[in-house]
């Protein structure tokens, strides 16, 4: 076997491949005219595009969130940690703060410990924010979108792992606790109290009630995200998709509690075909109050993986400026995916990260 025919063989699978790369292309060039469409639309709608930073004094303060860590050195030769961001949302909403009212972010973010079908460590998130707009607002949002997406890419239907979804239809919204009930038959508001907080027995026990399993060490938000993992996203987003609103509040930590109930808050996720594809909520800006919750996830971090991240103080004094907002960040690679028929993530990226 001579040198060119080891070379040969060594990039048998590479996504660089002629052939390989072939395979993909249409798929590529969808996702081009999707980003195209999707700015155009944005345009229209009078929202100024911002470009912001990746690296950040702080990657974001949610529990289940890992970054990726670089050393930042001055002209002093001093190094400085910093991180590569999870998402433009702290600096978007310092754009807020200093007047922008409508706002998008075509950002690349970085989330580590996550590779998969539906994960890559580095992505494309297309996050807006519109300034004294109801958060339902965003489901208008979303229904155009996903309209103006399957248009582009000329796709008739949305598909992912033998489920479809119209992207025409006219988005359900179901409340997380009416899909508790109705896909795992567990009574979720009946676990969580007046203050947002979850009681870890009496989820215990409807679970087991419902014959569902958890360990020994589940806290409530373990076993929440169990039951919403296992038997409540499956069923989302077939035939139409699904906004599935009303979050409880101890998970939604960027969200405001909703008037109607101190239970629940201002947050919700939009399912296509089973699949995750956007978080929207009704924002905070009570700097004290998130300052609070930032503390208790970074506390619940060290507890289960052994590590925190910093509290972007300037973001908190900023929330003291930042009128009221809504805000929504959708994943734009799993979009294209459900669009174009992908089988994973990595097929409608133009260079996945080394190592596939």
């Amino acid at each position: 076997m001579n040198k060119l025919t080891d070379r040969r063989d060594a990039g048998d699978g590479a996504w660089w491949r002629p052939d390989r790369h072939a395979d993909r292309r249409p798929a590529l060039l969808a996702r081009n005219r999707m980003m195209a469409a999707m700015r155009g639309w944005f345009a229209a709608e009078d929202f100024i595009e911002a470009d912001v930073p990746a690296l950040q004094v702080s990657p974001g303060n949610e529990t289940h969130l890992h970054a990726f860590a670089a050393n930042m050195i001055g002209n002093d030769g001093a190094g400085r940690p910093m991180y590569l961001h999870t998402s433009p949302e702290f600096t978007a909403k310092k754009l807020l703060a200093a007047g922008e009212e409508r706002l998008v972010c075509f950002s690349r973010v970085y989330r580590n410990r996550e590779r998969g079908p539906l994960h890559h460590p580095e992505f494309t998130m297309v996050e807006w924010y519109r300034a004294s707009a109801p958060y339902e607002r965003l489901f208008e949002d979303c229904q155009a979108l996903l309209a103006l997406a399957a248009k582009a890419a000329g796709a008739t239907q949305f598909s992912w792992r033998g489920r479809t979804c119209d992207p025409f239809a006219a988005i359900q919204r179901v409340s997380v606790a009416e899909a508790f009930e109705r896909y795992a038959g567990i009574e979720l508001l009946t676990t969580i109290g007046n203050d947002g907080e979850g009681d870890r027995g009496a989820l215990a026990a409807r679970m087991v009630k419902a014959g569902l399993r958890y360990g020994p060490d589940d806290s409530w938000s373990d076993m929440f995200s169990r039951v919403l993992v296992e038997k409540v996203e499956p069923e989302l987003g077939h035939g139409a998709a699904t906004v599935l609103d009303a979050y409880p509040a101890c998970e939604a930590a960027l969200a405001r509690k909703s008037e109607a109930d101190p239970r629940v808050s201002e947050r919700f996720e939009l399912y296509v075909c089973g699949v995750e594809l956007a978080n929207g909520f009704g924002e905070l800006t009570d700097a004290d109050e998130q300052r609070r919750r930032f503390v208790a996830d970074m506390a619940e971090k060290q507890r289960i993986y052994g590590e925190t991240y910093p509290i972007d103080e300037d973001f908190l004094d900023s929330l003291g400026f930042m009128p009221p907002a809504s805000g929504i960040a959708l994943g734009f690679d799993r979009l294209v995916m459900l669009a174009t028929g992908a089988r994973r993530i990595e097929d409608v990226l133009w260079a996945p990260v080394a190592g596939s």
